[in-house]
């Protein structure tokens, strides 16, 4: 029996999985690794099925170039060397016309995890900060704005902590499934479990507390616990004494905006809710508050994040066992934002980043000022924490490239990240990327983003290279995978892309290693051995952390200690302390809608394809409530227009008595691969998702996701559907 170790990387969990095969035997069977000490045995349909996604007659396999118009269809097949040949000349000729900032780059670093840095060190070679990442609307947002509090983005100690608070949260076996063993194996020690959702999911119903707030209502609740921490004195007397500023400005901010008969009146709780479910984790032992999205995705998105981040600190459990790690990247490994080099971009350069000014809380605006606190702390100046904490603004960059504003933005590439169905305003993104010189996608398939481009370059997939993964650069965890396949047809790894145009455009010098495995062991060298010795040796490593820490090295912020008063939001013209705000139905929108919701057969846009998962869940669909499907005259299975102040998106209608009253959810990533027009622009949520500025977190410049304003009417359906079997 043949064995490897390898990460699924369907999605951004990172599943450790045993691949096995007999003698004789073409594929692997794919299992959930039962050594793993964090999640054992963690795996999903999408993992198992990850075959069939990836061995489909419709992969690209081949260097293709627009011959037609952008989004007709039509392409020839090319050579990489032609493809990269050409790239290159174009893109120098847009540098020397616009200057470096002029290309922009958005890369989804889940589905390219072995590019070590290599995007971000191209790219301010180059010159240009102009680097996006759905990580903007998912985990990076939060670190960026958790360092303003404390400098670093803490990981939840899932195996030590007796509460653990869930935050529109609903981990299960085909989603979040390594997070969901670790939540149940808390369960199981006897762990206190707290669900802050208005669905009825089988989370929530198994908690000791379920708070079925209002949408949005995220940061006013988080206020209302601060509200009885504070009063009730239940917070760390010492902690706050000794490693907090601006607690005085807090108390007399939350007493005064946030009494809890206003917080009761906006989440729709009850005030005993509210009291006993803040007393059950302000008195435990240890408490965490892991990470979702679903305060990454509002009006309110950087208050929300600051309010969770202030709980963790005044409850005594930052650093703590059983509490929230401040981890670092000490991996005894030379780390990605050694490699990413940022020191090479210049001030000048740092300040044309686009959302710099308007939106600063991830861009370099906020990392400048935090760089020699956090080389202090952590060793580096730019922790690159998840590829999201200094990264420009998604809105700002898309209207630069449409519309020229404040400077013309005309090269897009899009690595491993279907970028038009990806951010808010997708009407825009498109216009944008018409509006380019050159667009550059690396893809497995003919996405819609594909579609307008002008060149398409196929990558590999995670079972078709190794990879050296880092935890996206958020803790110190290493784990290892084995290549299983060859790549098929002329596949490449996103790092040849990098290197191929960097020796084409004068940088071959800083481009040495001639291939992922070389650039592995340049990573590994450290340790003494090379990348084959690594990776045979360790599937999983956990390098140096203690507890506490910051007692001997302070805290990674200008004060050293955790700002509850934020003097770098203060410095950077925002509010220092947390503030609420959400938006309110109307007359033209009596509804709200819920974007993002998770669907078990699909991760972002990706899976469409594939027939075995399309299988039982054929189109997209939204969730209603009974009683507003009969006042908006909704039937089962008919279909449904949604519109906002956005545009319009078609669903299909599914009842559902465990969809809060007064909400509707839409899947994100609607898109179908068996129509000639891919069918993107009916049916994706970024369709109806706005961002015009009252839309907008003020701070980071991101889409409000979670209870939009909407209207939902039945229709037709909005296509003769060629159905799944139109799939290959």
């Amino acid at each position: 029996m043949e064995t490897k170790h390898v990460l699924c990387a369907t999605c951004d969990i990172s599943c450790q999985l045993v691949a096995t095969r007999k003698p004789g035997e073409k594929d692997y069977t794919l299992t959930g690794d039962l050594s793993n000490p964090m999640g054992p045995g963690a795996i999903c349909a999408k993992g198992k099925l990850a075959q069939s996604t990836f061995d489909h007659p419709n992969r690209l396999l081949h260097p293709m170039k627009r011959v037609g118009e952008r989004g007709e269809g039509k392409w020839e097949q090319i050579s990489w060397e032609q493809a990269l040949d050409e790239i290159a000349q174009k893109l120098t000729g847009i540098i020397e016309r616009y200057g470096p900032e002029a290309l922009a780059v958005t890369s989804g670093p889940w589905n390219c995890s072995t590019e070590s840095g290599m995007t971000r060190r191209f790219m301010n070679l180059l010159g240009t900060p102009n680097y996006l990442s759905p990580v903007a609307l998912c985990l990076g947002n939060t670190a960026a704005v958790n360092r303003l509090t404390y400098g670093w983005m803490p990981l939840p100690d899932f195996e030590n902590t007796q509460c653990i608070v869930l935050m529109g949260h609903n981990p299960n076996t085909q989603s979040w499934v390594w997070e969901y063993i670790r939540i149940r194996l808390a369960e199981k020690r006897g762990a206190k479990l707290i669900v802050m959702d208005p669905r009825k999911s089988p989370t929530a119903e198994r908690a000791d507390f379920h708070l079925e707030l209002q949408p949005g209502s995220d940061a006013m609740l988080c206020f209302g616990w601060l509200n009885v921490i504070i009063e009730e004195q239940l917070y760390d007397k010492a902690f706050v004494r000794d490693w907090t500023i601006g607690f005085e400005a807090l108390s007399e901010r939350i007493f005064r905006d946030f009494p809890l008969s206003r917080v009761c009146e906006v989440t729709g709780l009850a005030e005993s809710e509210i009291r006993e479910s803040a007393r059950l984790y302000a008195t435990s032992p240890s408490a965490i508050i892991p990470w979702s999205p679903i305060t990454d995705q509002q009006v309110s998105s950087t208050s929300a994040i600051r309010a969770i981040s202030i709980l963790r600190a005044i409850t005594g459990n930052l650093d703590a066992p059983g509490g929230e790690m401040m981890m670092g990247l000490d991996s005894g490994l030379i780390s990605e934002p050694e490699l990413e080099l940022t020191e090479e971009l210049s001030d000048e350069q740092k300040r044309k980043q686009l959302g710099y000014d308007d939106h600063p809380a991830f861009t370099f605006k906020a990392a400048d000022l935090l760089a020699e606190h956090s080389e202090r702390v952590f060793g580096e100046r730019y922790p690159n924490i998840v590829k999201g904490t200094h990264m420009a603004v998604p809105s700002s960059t898309f209207r630069a490239m449409a519309y020229g504003d404040p400077y013309p933005v005309k090269a897009f590439f899009a690595i491993a990240n279907n970028a038009l169905m990806g951010y808010g305003n997708q009407q825009l993104v498109k216009n944008a990327m018409l509006n380019q010189e050159l667009n550059v996608c690396f893809e497995q398939f003919m996405t819609p983003t594909a579609n307008l481009c002008d060149y398409v370059l196929p990558g590999d997939s995670w079972m078709e290279r190794p990879n050296l993964l880092d935890f996206y650069n958020w803790a110190t965890l290493t784990m290892t995978s084995e290549q299983l396949y060859a790549p098929p047809g002329e596949c490449h790894n996103i790092y040849d892309v990098w290197r191929g145009l960097a020796v084409r455009m004068g940088l071959e010098e800083q481009f040495p290693w001639k291939n992922i495995e070389e650039l592995f062991d340049h990573r590994v060298s450290p340790t003494g051995m090379d990348w084959q010795q690594y990776s045979a040796r360790y599937k999983l490593t956990l390098g140096k952390y203690k507890h506490f820490n910051y007692k001997k090295t302070g805290f990674a912020t200008p004060s050293g200690k955790v700002e509850l008063y934020s003097t770098m939001l203060e410095t950077l013209g925002c509010d220092p302390l947390p503030y609420y705000r959400n938006l309110e139905t109307t007359d033209d929108y009596p509804i709200k809608m819920f974007v993002g919701l998770r669907e078990p057969q699909f991760f972002q846009s990706g899976q469409r394809h594939n027939r075995k998962l399309r299988k039982s869940n054929r189109y997209p669909r939204t969730f209603v409530h009974p009683t507003d499907a009969t006042t908006y005259n909704l039937v089962e299975g008919d279909w449904a227009k949604i519109e906002t102040v956005a545009g319009k998106v078609y669903m299909m209608v599914k009842i559902r008595d465990d969809v809060p009253e007064g909400l509707i959810r839409i899947p994100h990533g609607w898109w179908l691969p068996e129509e000639k027009d891919l069918g993107a622009d009916d049916h994706n949520d970024g369709l109806v998702v706005p961002d015009d500025p009252e839309y907008l977190d003020r701070e980071q410049g991101i889409p409000h996701l979670k209870g939009i304003p909407c209207r939902i009417t039945p229709t037709e359906p909005p296509r003769q559907f060629v159905g799944i079997g139109g799939l290959q």
